[in-house]
């Protein structure tokens, strides 16, 4: 009786593994199908791009492409007019990133630098159809965006709303010392998950917000904030409590980040940067290193956040610091009235006019 229990036991175990193995096998059948859909749609757009058609047939081409191409290909889908537009924007875009390298052989993926054409058609293609138009005449852009999608895994709805917030021209863009503070390559990496301004156009605050609020609006919208200050943030805390000496401290957010292998603290301030915003957050990393920091984490890093900064004064204030900082400003879109609160009804007033009116 044991003995067949065992066997049972092994048996579904067994059947489990099956199963998983065949859920793997999709998703890599998955991903080779849409690799292999995407050289298809790229070698049409070199196609389209080379033999300059399009000047011989005239604004009709395009149309009478696709009818051609699906009277021929009636099981393949997207082979509409629109798409293959977007089949040779999509190569004319991507191709002068290639235009340096050694042409060594006819085959399609020796034409391209391995990692470069895996990371091209890593990604869906109506991923592609947003970027296309977000970033026509601009491949560096471009591929930075590819880059970040493949990297996150970001759904369409995530891409598109980094495409709006300018992350291209943000990113690594705050002013720091993490190159004289932190060791190599932590520095690059630490600089490179840094932005400036940081885009918190997701929050609906007053205008005459205060501090409080700002931070509150924040801890209300977390996921979008984790979203904002990018890939690998963990949140530990708000208002975490440290004891230096007799003197008790609380670090505005605390912040692990599972790349950097570090703690993040970060400061919020709704004025003007100051000298002295440096010292107050240096003092906090000291102490984040000395009561938090485990054996295997690297130095803990610093964040101010500020409404606005002098570029030059701030460089001045990092310079005289020891410890690794970065300073950003943050912009706001969504600024309430100050009497907006106030003209909206009370609960109590509704509940009443409910009432009234059965």
């Amino acid at each position: 009786m044991n003995n067949i229990t065992l066997i049972d036991k092994d048996y579904k175990q067994w059947i489990s593994e099956l199963s998983s193995r065949f859920r793997q096998s999709q998703v890599k059948a998955a991903v080779r199908v849409n690799s292999t859909m995407l050289e298809f749609y790229w070698s049409i757009g070199r196609d389209l791009s080379q033999k300059q058609f399009l000047n011989t047939y005239g604004s009709g081409f395009f149309k009478q492409v696709s009818a051609d191409l699906q009277k021929e290909l009636p099981d393949i889908k997207g082979l509409s007019p629109i798409n293959i537009r977007y089949f040779k924007a999509f190569y004319e875009l991507y191709s002068p990133l290639m235009q340096n390298l050694p042409q060594v052989a006819e085959d399609f993926n020796r034409q391209i630098v391995p990692q470069l054409a895996e990371e091209l058609f890593s990604i869906p293609w109506d991923h592609h159809r947003r970027i296309i138009d977000r970033c026509k005449d601009n491949p560096p852009k471009a591929i930075f965006f590819v880059r970040k999608t493949k990297e996150n895994n970001w759904s369409r709805a995530v891409l598109l709303n980094f495409l709006d917030t300018d992350l291209f021209e943000r990113e690594g863009k705050a002013i720091t010392n993490f190159k004289t503070s932190l060791p190599t390559p932590n520095g690059d990496l630490a600089q490179q998950m840094t932005k400036d301004p940081y885009c918190f156009d997701f929050l609906s605050i007053s205008k005459k917000y205060t501090e409080k609020e700002l931070k509150d609006a924040l801890m209300d919208n977390i996921q979008r904030f984790l979203l904002e200050l990018g890939n690998g943030f963990a949140f530990v805390g708000r208002e975490v409590r440290i004891e230096v000496g007799e003197t008790e401290k609380f670090i505005d957010m605390l912040f692990y980040n599972i790349k950097l292998h570090c703690y993040v603290v970060l400061e919020v301030k709704v004025e003007k940067f100051d000298f002295s915003n440096v010292g107050q957050l240096g003092g906090y990393i000291v102490a984040v290193n000395h009561q938090l920091k485990g054996e295997n984490d690297n130095p803990t890093i610093g964040l101010l956040v500020c409404k606005y900064k002098d570029s030059v004064e701030a460089q001045y204030a990092l310079e005289s610091s020891s410890q690794p900082i970065g300073v950003s400003a943050y912009q706001l879109s969504k600024l309430l009235p100050e009497n907006f609160k106030s003209s909206l009804p009370a609960i109590e007033e509704l509940e009443s006019a409910l009432g009234d009116s059965e």
